[in-house]
């Protein structure tokens, strides 16, 4: 099994060393630039530059700059997806968002998590785990999704929350950790 295919399959990884792993970082890293690089105004070549990026896009959506991410293959959007300023995803694994889905600014999703034993960190090895996120779903500026989760549909997730935990449909959340304080 390569290292992607480990990776994919949430399977501990080498993320450091894998020339292939290291190469695919390198060319969405570089799209990523180059998309950073646009003008604003210009919102089809970023849109068209961005559908090269992502692994699966719907008609409408809006990125705003700057963009991270890892691959680029693993993360698909829905229809009407917007993301204001400074969306970080790295996306060793899935990261799926539904329809409706609105980010606030400086917001990141982290699919990567990393063994507790400091050896096998040293080794550069590390897990990725999908996440998920439903429709209609508004999230809140500086908000961290950490791997594993999903959020329902429905949800609104507060501003500054850390979500460690998946978050059932039809419900405010927030916090560190982020917890449900409302049902709708």
């Amino acid at each position: 099994m390569t290292e992607k295919e480990k990776m994919l399959a949430e399977q501990i990884y080498n993320a450091n060393y894998d020339e292939e792993l290291i190469k695919e970082r390198n060319i969405a890293k570089d799209k990523c630039y180059e998309y950073n690089n646009i003008k604003p105004s210009k919102t089809e070549e970023r849109k068209n530059l961005m559908k090269t990026i992502l692994g699966k896009t719907a008609k409408n959506f809006l990125i705003e700059q700057p963009f991270i991410c890892d691959y680029g293959y693993n993360i698909e959007i829905g229809e009407n997806f917007y993301s204001n300023h400074n969306l970080t995803i790295l996306d060793g694994n899935k990261v799926e968002f539904g329809d409706n889905v609105f980010i606030a600014p400086n917001c990141s999703f982290y699919t990567a998590t990393h063994p507790l034993d400091y050896k096998q960190r040293n080794e550069g090895l590390e897990y990725a785990k999908p996440i998920k996120v439903g429709n209609n779903v508004w999230i809140g500026g500086n908000v961290v999704v950490l791997p594993g989760v999903t959020i329902g549909d429905n949800v609104v997730i507060g501003a500054g929350s850390i979500v460690n935990k998946s978050i059932p449909p039809n419900s405010v959340a927030v916090g560190n950790p982020c917890k449900v304080i409302k049902r709708m």
